[in-house]
């Protein structure tokens, strides 16, 4: 396992098994039947991973995940297990180094896709509209402000690219002639209503979930199946309600702290990326640490 001067993980590495395929942040080992995911302490931003990581931060994905799963327990979803007692004897020896960052998942056919549900107009979003009047190709009305709720929430589709490529956002049109109707309101209708719940869930926990991204895949009976990481700091905007306000990016629990630094350091958006400064790596930290904390701990 390859840790940085911060004691985030970088990259894993198990004796016995093949490299793994690296993603941005997970590293995804096959193990045959199933696949091991293990997510890193990688940080990536505008689809450019950072050369150092966030400490904490792949426990904190896949435990936010993990409490999403069992949220929604009639969706199906990938996870076999999360135990580490559970692995295969070669995954043992490394059980510390796994425990809280992994799961054992099913394998299946992933829809080349992101899923997006949009609930205020904040990011890219923000910036169409500004140019053009749309979301995505959509037509909104006039007179929004930045971070407005919008007066319905958005599914906006967007291809996946290669690693170190920027992903496109494409039309609802567009998906379905990739996939077919049938799939693409299947993938619309099963966005929406996963989002709808959880910004219900997180109003309750005085959070506002501004967007978020789902990725599914399909088994081998063809049913739809979510995956990957589910409503983590990566995947989501997170507002704290009590500070939320419009005309502005409002404060947050997840990366967008680390986006605004590095548009403030001129970073182009194309590798390779700067260092982040040890700092802003603690306080993006405790926004993990927080997102993690408010909505997935017990209330006392």
């Amino acid at each position: 396992m390859q840790y940085d001067r911060n004691h985030a993980l970088l990259r894993s590495s198990i004796p016995g098994l093949p490299e793994p395929a690296r993603g941005k942040v997970r590293d995804v080992y096959d193990l045959g039947d199933t696949l091991l995911f293990v997510a890193t302490d990688r940080l990536s931003a505008f689809d450019v991973v950072m050369p150092n990581g966030v400490p904490d931060k792949g426990r904190v994905l896949t435990q936010l995940s993990l409490f999403w799963f069992r949220h929604f327990p009639d969706v199906p979803n990938h996870l076999v297990t999360a135990d580490v007692s559970e692995y295969p004897e070669v995954l043992k020896p490394w059980a510390a180094d796994l425990d809280g960052r992994s799961m054992i998942v099913k394998k299946l056919r992933m829809v080349p896709v992101e899923c997006i549900a949009r609930g205020y107009l904040v990011g890219s979003g923000w910036a169409e509209y500004r140019r053009s009047g749309t979301v995505c190709g959509s037509p909104l009305r006039p007179g929004y402000a930045q971070a407005e709720k919008l007066d319905a929430s958005l599914f906006t589709p967007s291809a996946k690219a290669e690693l170190g490529q920027h992903d496109e956002n494409i039309s609802v049109a567009e998906l379905e002639r990739r996939v077919g109707k049938d799939l693409a309101d299947r993938l619309g209708a099963l966005t929406m209503r996963l989002y709808d719940g959880a910004a219900e869930y997180g109003r309750s926990r005085g959070v506002i979930i501004a967007d978020t991204k789902f990725e599914f895949g399909l088994d081998s009976d063809g049913t739809l199946v979510l995956a990957d990481e589910v409503l983590t700091p990566d995947s989501s905007r997170f507002w704290p309600a009590a500070d939320y306000r419009t005309g502005a990016n409002p404060p947050s629990l997840d990366k967008q702290f680390v986006r605004d630094w590095l548009d403030d350091v001129g970073f182009n958006r194309e590798p390779p990326a700067p260092e982040i400064p040890d700092d802003i790596v603690e306080k993006t930290r405790r926004r993990y640490l927080e997102a993690l904390r408010v909505l997935a701990e017990p209330e006392k």
